[in-house]
C-alpha cells in the first residue's frame, strides 16, 4: 500500500476510534458508536475535499472508509469496557490520528494546487476538523480550548513535510519526518502540558453585563 493511501486509512481509522471512545463516555447505543466513529473519521478529509473542490468527496468514491469507521465504531463498543481510562486513550488516539492525518491533507492540497500555503492549511484542516466535530457531538470540551498545543502541532508536522517535500526528499521519507515533528509537538504538549503564549486582555464578561 503506497504510503499516503496507508496514511489515509490510519488516519481515519484512529479518529474513528476516538469518536467511538467519545460515545462510550457518553453510553450511547452501538448506533450512537457508528455515527461518531464515522462523523470523526470522514470529518477532517471531508472538509478538506470541499476546500479544493474535490468532489465527490474521498469516502463517497471509496465507502471503504465508511466501512473502516463501522468496523472500529462496533470494535470499541464491545471492547471500550476493558479500558482503564477512555479518556486518556482517547486523547492519545487523537494525537496519533493528527499526526498522520496532517501529513495526508498535506500532501492532497499541495498535490492539488502545487501551493505550500494551501498546503499547510489543508493538512491543519483534515487533522483538526473532525476532532472538533466528535467534542461538538459529544458534548466534550472542544480540544481547540484546552490550554495545550493543539492546532499547532498539526501544521507543525504539515510544514515539515512540505518542506521535506520541497527539499527533495523522497516520500517516505517527508512522510515520516512529518509524522514524527506533528506527534512530537502534540505528545510533549499532552505530556509536559506545553502552551502558547496567551493574549494578555482578561476573559470576557457575561453578555448580560454588558446589553
Amino acid at each position: 500500500m503506497p504510503i499516503l493511501e496507508f496514511l489515509d486509512y490510519a488516519g481515519v481509522a484512529v479518529f474513528a476510534a476516538t469518536g467511538a471512545l467519545a460515545a462510550s463516555r457518553k453510553q450511547l447505543d452501538i448506533i450512537g458508536y457508528i455515527f461518531l466513529a464515522s462523523v470523526t473519521g470522514i470529518g477532517g478529509g471531508t472538509m478538506r475535499d470541499v476546500v479544493l473542490g474535490a468532489t465527490p468527496v474521498f469516502w463517497a468514491v471509496n465507502p471503504a472508509y465508511l466501512v473502516v469507521c463501522a468496523v472500529v465504531g462496533l470494535l470499541v463498543f464491545f471492547g471500550a469496557h476493558r479500558l482503564e481510562s477512555r479518556y486518556r486513550m482517547l486523547v492519545w488516539l487523537d494525537a496519533i490520528g493528527l499526526s498522520a492525518y496532517c501529513v495526508m491533507g498535506a500532501a492532497k492540497g499541495l498535490a492539488a494546487t502545487g501551493s505550500p500555503i494551501v498546503a499547510l492549511v489543508t493538512g491543519m484542516l483534515t487533522a483538526t476538523f473532525g476532532g472538533i466535530l466528535r467534542d461538538l457531538l459529544a458534548g466534550e470540551p472542544s480540544v481547540l480550548l484546552r490550554p495545550e498545543i493543539y492546532v499547532t502541532a498539526a501544521l507543525v508536522g504539515a510544514g515539515g513535510f512540505v518542506l521535506a517535500t520541497i527539499a527533495g526528499l523522497p516520500l517516505a521519507a517527508s512522510s515520516a519526518l512529518g509524522v514524527a515533528a506533528a506527534f512530537t509537538v502534540r505528545g510533549g504538549a499532552l505530556r509536559y502540558g506545553w502552551t502558547l503564549p496567551t493574549g494578555k486582555a482578561g476573559p470576557g464578561r457575561d453578555p448580560n453585563e454588558v446589553m
